[in-house]
């Protein structure tokens, strides 16, 4: 099992940045992907981002070359460093823990909205 608490939301004018943070209560290293989610208001949930264990990484195509995704091993943390942001981009944004084809872990969400 493993607990997420994000951090790092809020309030950003468009063709800003923000920073939103995913601490795990284990060893990252030990978890196949850690994965960003996003959720709009009305909208699914949809995958933005992820980082494998080998730390191969992937993004959602409305987000490539804005959003980096990363992770700090001895903090057991990941990132999504999130720049040039749009009003598109407002949602929630969940980590997720997917330790193998069955176990999935969430974080409780943390909000980013962007004003236009």
């Amino acid at each position: 099992q493993v607990q997420l608490v994000e951090s790092g939301g809020g309030l950003v004018q468009a063709g800003g940045s923000l920073r939103v943070s995913c601490a795990a209560s284990r060893s990252i290293l030990s978890i196949n992907a850690m994965n960003w989610y996003r959720q709009a208001p009305g909208k699914q949930r949809e995958l933005v981002a992820g980082i494998t264990s080998r730390g191969i990484m992937s993004y959602a195509n409305s987000v490539k070359g804005r959003f980096t995704v990363s992770r700090d091993n001895a903090k057991n943390t990941v990132y999504l460093q999130m720049n040039s942001l749009k009003p598109e981009d407002t949602a929630v944004y969940y980590c997720n823990a997917q330790l193998d084809a069955i176990r999935n872990y969430w974080g409780q969400g943390t909000q980013v909205t962007v004003s236009s």
